[in-house]
């Protein structure tokens, strides 16, 4: 066999190995919720915000509008050749404080109790509709100033 028909052999070789590589989906992990062992460690109406801090340490995520639960959320998410990565799983753990700062429940959500929920939408509508490109184009020729441009 010649020279030139191994390195063909070769590259052939390699644009399969990049190919199949290229297709296989990687995963990517996003946040932290401790472990059921560590969670066993916090007793609901005896531990305090103190205490949970100690023992599994603070959320990523606090209650915004009363600061009365503390949320740690962990996501695990595919990314598949060039398509939009996708969330295939969600693990939320909730624990809420009454008003002196004790435990007052601990709860797990996964990602089939979630909903998709629009927090904000700005929509900036076009001034430009109904124009074409022509008319785009030449409409801005009398609109240069020649002071401007000295």
């Amino acid at each position: 066999m010649s020279i030139l028909g191994r390195i063909v052999r070769v590259l052939a070789g390699v644009a399969v190995i990049m190919t199949v590589t290229a297709c296989a989906a990687t995963f990517r992990n996003h946040g932290y919720v401790p472990p059921e062992d560590e969670l066993s460690l916090i007793a609901v109406g005896v531990d305090t915000k103190d205490t949970v801090a100690t023992s599994i340490g603070k959320p990523g995520t606090a209650g915004l509008l009363t600061g009365s639960g503390w949320y740690y959320v962990q996501s695990r998410f595919r990314h598949y050749a060039y398509r939009a990565p996708q969330e295939i799983e969600r693990e939320v753990l909730a624990i809420s404080f009454d008003d002196e700062g004790v435990v007052e429940n601990v709860e797990r959500f996964g990602l089939e109790d979630g909903r998709v929920i629009v927090l904000s939408r700005r929509v900036t509508d076009s001034n430009i509709k109904g124009v074409t490109f022509l008319r785009q184009l030449f409409g801005s020729f009398g609109r240069i100033n020649a002071a401007d441009l000295l």
